[in-house]
């Protein structure tokens, strides 16, 4: 028998149980992995508050970033052996090429079950080993927000040195794009109504920051903090509802990968005519595939990066945890490991 939790009725934080069940059996072409460790996503949240889809089987464990160490395989499955420590995209069937919306029936903690138990099964093909030089920790950060930085800023935004990449907020993905930007040499700016959360992201490497509660105008304080020079890509957390803003801050030719929706809910249509005239480029970006989550393992391998964790919990403190990412207090990564 395995620890787990499950999200039980998603009518709020509240829903998420402790569970006793079975160590799962790998099927024929999959992995049994130990899970050493998982972290928490904002779509986590929404989830245990039926916000996110149609509502999940009860027993359906969260979380789909982690790390594990095989400790079983399945039939027909290669070119693996006990003891490596693997990680994998959320979205286990995107194995490379283009997305499909075909890809969220196997989406690790929401349609298949996640990383929250002692033990996982996850497809062979979709498992990447973690090199040898990449903590457990910084391993265990990586499927959802930093594959999902890789492929606004990479696949789509064709980063180069030469480029001011736009972060707004601290959370996960905010924190490492500004880590996997700067160790691929472009400039990044951060947005935050924190100066303390805003002084530490200076402290890992944010050329310009702004606060965007002391300077509504955040755009205009951004380009006086550029001396003129607006973003080449931005990483949208924030959504449609302060597009405006976004497009403002943005430079000609400029590409906005619009990936959340922090913000909420638009209360008016935005006006979006600023697309044309610095001829942007606007595409919704859905997490990534396996083979970008390769390219980026390498990079954070080749430079030694480290994401930001903001804090650690025990398993058995899972519930704070989620309370934790919930208050919004969080810089970084939300991690819940096990013993």
């Amino acid at each position: 028998m395995m620890r787990a939790f499950e999200m039980g009725l998603q009518d709020g934080l509240a829903s998420l149980r402790s569970a006793n069940r079975p160590i799962p059996e790998p099927a024929a072409n999959e992995l049994l992995l130990k899970v050493h460790a998982a972290c928490l996503n904002h779509r986590d949240l929404l989830a245990l508050k039926g916000q996110y889809g149609a509502i999940k089987p009860e027993d359906r464990v969260p979380l789909s970033d982690g790390v594990g160490t095989i400790v079983g395989m399945g039939n027909a499955v290669s070119g693996f052996s006990e003891g490596q420590r693997i990680v994998a995209p959320h979205f286990v069937s995107w194995i490379d090429g283009l997305y499909s919306p075909a890809i969220f029936a196997q989406d690790l903690g929401i349609s298949r079950n996640g990383w929250l138990a002692e033990y996982i099964t996850i497809p062979a093909n979709a498992a990447i080993v973690v090199p040898d030089n990449v903590n457990t920790e910084s391993a265990a950060t990586l499927a959802a927000a930093a594959t999902t930085a890789w492929h606004c800023m990479v696949s789509f935004g064709g980063l180069k040195p030469s480029d001011l990449v736009l972060a707004p907020g601290t959370g996960g993905v905010s924190i490492v794009t500004l880590q996997l930007a700067k160790a691929m040499g472009a400039q990044v700016a951060i947005t935050s109504s924190s100066d303390e959360k805003l002084e530490t992201c200076r402290a890992i490497g944010a050329d310009f920051t702004v606060n965007y509660r002391s300077h509504s105008d955040w755009p205009k304080a951004l380009l006086e903090a550029t001396g003129g020079r607006a973003a080449d890509i931005v990483v949208d957390t924030v959504g449609l509802a302060s597009i405006e803003q976004t497009i403002d801050a943005s430079a000609p030719n400029g590409r906005i990968a619009l990936i959340g929706g922090l913000a909420g809910m638009m209360d008016k249509a935005p006006n979006m005519s600023g697309i044309l005239g610095k001829n942007l480029t606007l595409k919704g970006i859905t997490s990534g595939s396996r083979a970008m989550m390769q390219e980026m393992l390498n990079l954070v391998a080749e430079k030694g990066i480290e994401p930001l964790v903001d804090s650690l919990f025990a398993s058995d403190d899972a519930p704070a945890a989620y309370a934790h990412l919930a208050s919004g207090n969080h810089m970084g990564k939300v991690m819940i490991t096990f013993t």
